[in-house]
């Protein structure tokens, strides 16, 4: 048999037909293809490399999502249109609502008045009487009147813990207590100092001994494990109740941040007065809000929001979502705003979420990294790169204190870590000084966090180097 009759259709046969500027555009596009498929192909190895073959990593489930927004193409992806729990990366989603809808200043406090009376509604602000501020509007608002001073809750439609938390974490800093009206944190800060007196000229065998204190004071029980001394001092609150119980240590200084039960607002009605001058009353008889309301702005919303995403602040971003949702609802309801966002500005992920809290406490949380990657091109476009390089760490700083030092600000990203999960989505610039958009997330290590960290770290440095 001839060469001609086994092959008797020739690709050479078909080029007459095809017009030279569609030749080109073929011949174009398939370039495009086998250069996408080698990148594709490249940054696989790479991956497995410097994360997948690495004995921290090769037994957990990871998802990765990698995007050049100039070219609007995924450079690469592994399973990035599976689910993961993604830990605290989940507050990019409360940071691109609060963006959103808290404007320039975050709203402190609404109210409504007559001749002789003051009505207060919470609005969730974070910031009333917190260390981070030294001072807030609505404290000076509030000293200044002379009416009679009522508060009502009735715009508060939400649990003090989340859906998901792990309840054994109450007496941690790290889950605090949501409430329409936080003061202090929703946390009392213990401190223990010893005393200089022990061994001294005037007083030789006098023992040092602890001097115990709170900031703020708080006229609610505190018990003492009589005759129990541990190395470290410890502040151990009832889990129902304002009810702290201490055990002295032997430290110089020792201090322990307690979250407290907030009771809805009632705790912060019973802290306030100290600072305010005057008693606030509760109203708990009213059934609703009336149409019109006035406010009192505290803080620059990014003010909250820098550490928020530096330090990982899980009350911040459970505070900031209730927020938005008091601003879009009416009412702090976190299942409502969450479904509210969903169907509305965030519509267009490609993968539906399961949507929980606002600061990634909760395991039911359930996002894809092509879901974090479409968010982070969304805050990139609305916001600016030039806004998002304030709010988000970067290397070195925050929660990224300690990982891509080798130069500055190449990268600004969101970490995440529960037992078994590490998480890091973000904005990384090639030397090339191009803007990629990345979604890491790994769920059930059993390794050390922090080297699965450095893994990922020497993953997106090999990209930034390649691109």
């Amino acid at each position: 048999m001839s060469k001609s009759s086994r092959f008797p259709f020739h690709f050479s046969s078909i080029l007459p037909s095809i017009p030279v500027k569609g030749f080109r555009l073929v011949a174009y596009s398939l370039m495009l293809l086998l250069a996408s498929c080698s990148t594709q192909r490249q940054i696989g190895k790479a991956a497995n490399t410097d994360l997948f073959l690495d004995s921290s990593v090769q037994h957990a489930h990871v998802g990765i999502s990698l995007f050049d927004p100039s070219t609007k193409k995924y450079l690469y992806t592994h399973n990035a249109k599976k689910y993961f729990v993604p830990a605290s990366n989940t507050k990019l989603f409360s940071c691109y609502a609060a963006l959103k809808y808290l404007g320039d200043s975050l709203p402190g406090i609404q109210y409504w008045e007559n001749d002789t009376a003051l009505y207060l509604v919470g609005t969730g602000d974070p910031s009333l009487l917190h260390p981070d501020f030294k001072r807030n509007a609505v404290i000076d608002f509030l000293q200044k009147t002379n009416k009679s001073i009522y508060i009502t809750d009735v715009n508060w439609k939400e649990h003090a813990l989340g859906a998901g938390w792990s309840w054994n974490d109450y007496n941690d800093n790290y889950m605090v207590e949501r409430s329409a009206l936080p003061v202090y944190g929703n946390i009392i800060h213990w401190v223990q100092e010893m005393s200089d007196n022990g061994g001294s000229a005037a007083l030789p065998d006098q023992p040092a001994t602890p001097f115990i204190y709170s900031l703020p004071e708080i006229n609610w029980k505190v018990r003492f494990n009589a005759g129990v001394t541990r190395k470290a001092f410890f502040v151990q609150r009832n889990r129902n109740e304002n009810v702290f119980v201490i055990t002295e240590g032997t430290e110089k200084k020792k201090e322990q941040d307690v979250p407290f039960v907030t009771h809805g607002i009632q705790s912060a009605i019973e802290l306030l007065p100290d600072t305010v001058g005057k008693q606030i009353t509760y109203l708990p008889e009213l059934k609703q809000l009336p149409a019109r309301l006035n406010t009192i702005f505290s803080q620059p919303t990014d003010s909250v929001l820098q550490p928020m995403m530096y330090r990982s602040d899980n009350f911040f971003a459970e505070q900031a979502l209730l927020m938005v949702s008091q601003i879009k609802l009416g009412e702090m309801n976190n299942r409502r705003i969450i479904d509210t966002l969903l169907k509305t500005d965030l519509r267009d992920l490609p993968q539906l979420p399961r949507w929980a809290d606002g600061s990634g406490l909760s395991r039911y949380n359930l996002f894809t990294p092509n879901d974090f990657v479409v968010l982070l091109q969304k805050m990139e476009q609305e916001f600016g790169m030039k806004r998002l390089q304030v709010i988000l760490p970067t290397g070195g700083k925050g929660t990224l204190g300690n990982l891509y030092k080798q130069d500055s600000n190449y990268i600004f990203a969101k970490t995440g870590t529960l037992s078994g999960v590490v998480a890091l989505s973000g904005y990384i610039y090639t030397k090339k000084n191009k803007l990629l958009i990345f979604s890491v997330l790994i769920n059930n290590h059993t390794g050390s966090a922090g080297t699965i960290r450095k893994r990922v770290e020497a993953f997106l440095n090999g990209i930034r180097n390649r691109y």
